[in-house]
């Protein structure tokens, strides 16, 4: 037995190293990507809570005098 390493060991060897590299990356991505669309589902919860009191003030001014009419003594 030699020693050395085998060409073909090496190449394997920086291989292995490569799908553990890219498998910690897919990791790392998928974390990121789960954190934002929570982010994206809360901020759309709060776009539409906003939307809907928006749409109440509106329909609350809607049914208010109107402020630009002349008091009652002209």
């Amino acid at each position: 037995m030699t020693d050395s390493i085998s060409p073909d060991s090496a190449r394997l060897d920086e291989l292995e190293m490569r799908v553990v590299h890219q498998d910690q990356t897919i990791d790392e991505l998928n974390e990121a990507i789960t954190a934002q669309w929570k982010l994206i589902d809360r901020l759309e919860r709060q776009v539409q809570h906003l939307a809907e009191r928006v749409a109440d003030a509106e329909q609350s001014a809607g049914q208010a005098a109107p402020v630009d009419r002349p008091p009652p003594h002209y």
